[in-house]
């Protein structure tokens, strides 16, 4: 297809067929093949770059058009893009880290490219060239009509009309016309089934040893014939905290306007029992608003930890504030990119949170600082209790490897190099043996710790790329770990690192392991629930079934045969049938 020349005009016509190919193909590879293939998100990025460099080749150099248009038009297109990223919605500007308007608005630019071209083919001069400019506008104009709820951990947006409200704001909104939340806890606790009431203690992040380990619990498998019972659902505030129950109890951080809010609720009912809140706000595009850590329960009192480095020690009963603090001021640490995510952890008398590469120790008692650990780079770990040798220490993987402290003066004991982008936990095979990983690109590694007269050693005993955690934690059972590997779970034996098998669909979400039963419980990025068999032979996945809408980076919790779920908008319990021997 070309266009026909104009009359008393020795230029021959637009070659016009190979930009339409062109921009067919960029849309296809962009969005078709993502929405059908999930995990082809990043080829359909990549391909659809590809696709852009192609067309503006085409356009500068075989395209056939005057020189003032094709410099005119390319000149224009990056013009216009500059002064879009100035009226856009906040959330469209800083999304992507900067980049997110350019990288969705380059196929509607090559879009408007194209389509302005064969609109324009038998225009005159003049009126090509304002129709050109005309498809610039268009084509960088329709991004100031939306904003984003966030990304996905395969980059794919959640675009929203600019003046809808978000779920947060219906929240608040709600909450004014109608306030949920008693100053402080003034009914009994309702009665719990025996089941519940024998087993629900879970005192934070990942469970008692921070290894997202359920002991004593089997469930019924057959979801056909027992699907799990919605006990309650009601909204939350965003956040990506998770739970700790004590109880009748649960605890949460999440997100309401300009407030962050440790919300305590009934784990029967969902029920608000009390709200701590502190006047600060963390934002940011891809994740969002509110905090990302995990209240602590320890003596009575829960600790938390918020996004923009708020520690506070309140009176579990009723949110009494104990003592608070700031860790960023206390440890002169910036808030990182992501806002400050660690979970509180308690050791006897000494409390311990990671504040962007730094560990820093209180006395939990009061909230006087007792130790603070050297910078160790960036990072989004929390810190994690484990013994070795009879010797009790604290591990924190930062930007730099992995480090050992002393908890009584955080003296260091031993560490690893290994740099990256440390977001999951540490864990311990054996004594001595731990498993480590720094971001989504490096794998995971074996390392062997030992001491020896006195002195600690670390060394690496394999590495392995076949499994490569994002922020999403894995589980170790049976000699294997168990783990997400770019949005698929994949299971490797331990002794070497080689992978058994690797399958299903779950997107970057989280899991449980149910010991007893060989079972992992995955609660997908999608808000599904999955059960799936902890075994090495082959991935079984059991039963599925949806539990939550929107993106859920949440870890679930299971408390006796309640499991509780959450993501940035809601949250629910569901009773799961008890297995019969």
């Amino acid at each position: 297809m070309s266009s026909p020349p104009q009359p008393g005009s020795s230029r021959p016509p637009i070659r016009i067929w190979p930009g339409v190919i062109i921009v067919a193909l960029l849309w296809l590879l962009r969005f078709a093949v993502p929405a059908v293939f999930p995990d082809a998100a990043m080829v359909g990025l990549i391909g659809g770059g590809v696709c852009a460099l192609a067309l503006t080749v085409w356009w500068l150099f075989f395209s056939r058009a005057s020189w003032t248009e094709r410099i005119g038009t390319i000149v224009a297109m990056v013009l216009v893009l500059t002064a879009t990223k100035r009226v856009v919605h906040p959330s469209v500007a800083g999304g992507m880290m900067g980049l997110m308007l350019p990288i969705y608005a380059l196929p509607t630019l090559c879009l408007g490219l194209v389509a302005a071209v064969v609109v324009a083919r038998r225009f005159s001069a003049p009126a090509r060239r304002v129709t050109l400019f005309i498809g610039v506008l268009l084509a960088c104009g329709v991004w100031t009509l939306v904003r984003t709820a966030g990304i996905a951990s395969d980059a794919t947006s959640d675009f929203q009309w600019r003046w809808s409200k978000t779920p947060e704001e219906r929240l608040v909104a709600q909450s004014r016309e109608k306030p949920s939340f008693p100053a402080a806890l003034s009914t009994p606790a309702r009665e719990l089934t025996p089941t519940v009431a024998k087993s629900a203690d879970w005192p934070g992040f990942r469970g008692p040893t921070r290894d997202s380990v359920v002991r004593g619990t089997r469930i019924d498998a057959n979801w056909a014939a027992s699907p799990p019972k919605e006990l309650w659902r009601h909204a939350v505030g965003p956040g990506w905290s998770s739970f700790a129950v004590s109880g009748d109890l649960i605890y949460t951080q999440e997100q309401r306007g300009d407030d962050e809010i440790v919300a305590c609720y009934r784990l029967a009912t969902g029920e608000p029992v009390w709200r701590h809140q502190d006047p600060t706000r963390f934002y940011e595009s891809n994740a969002g608003p509110g905090p990302r850590g995990t209240p602590t329960l320890h003596g009575g009192r829960v600790y938390t930890f918020g996004a923009t480095g708020v520690l506070n020690a309140l009176d579990a009963l009723n949110g009494a504030v104990v003592w608070t603090r700031n860790a960023a001021t206390d440890t002169k640490r910036k808030i990182p990119e992501w806002g400050l995510s660690s979970s509180p952890l308690c050791f006897e008398d000494i409390l311990v949170v990671a504040v962007s590469g730094t560990l820093a120790a209180y006395d939990a008692a009061t909230g006087a600082p007792r130790w603070t650990g050297a910078p160790e780079g960036g990072g989004y770990s929390s810190p994690q209790l484990i013994q070795i040798d009879g010797t009790k220490q604290f591990l924190f993987m930062s930007g730099s490897g992995i480090t050992s402290f002393a908890p009584t003066d955080g003296k260091v004991l031993w560490q690893h190099a290994w740099m990256g982008f440390a977001i999951v936990q540490p864990a311990q095979i054996e004594n001595g043996e731990i498993l480590i990983s720094t971001g989504d690109t490096n794998g995971v590694r074996r390392i062997n710790v030992a001491q020896a007269k006195n002195t600690w050693s670390a060394e690496e005993r394999w590495t392995s790329n076949r499994m490569k955690p994002y922020f999403n934690d894995h589980v170790l059972h049976r000699g294997h770990v168990y783990g997400f590997n770019s949005g698929a779970l994949a299971c490797l034996e331990l002794e070497q690192g080689e992978r058994k098998w690797k399958g299903g669909h779950y997107g970057s979400g989280q899991l449980l392991l149910l010991a007893d039963q060989d079972l992992l419980m995955v609660l997908s990025e999608q808000g599904d629930l999955a059960l799936v068999a902890a075994k090495s032979e082959t991935h079984t996945e059991l039963a599925r079934t949806k539990v939550l809408e929107g993106k859920t980076w949440n870890h679930p919790v299971l408390v006796g045969d309640i499991l509780l779920v959450r993501n940035d908008q809601e949250m629910a319990a569901l009773r799961l049938a008890q297995k019969r021997e």
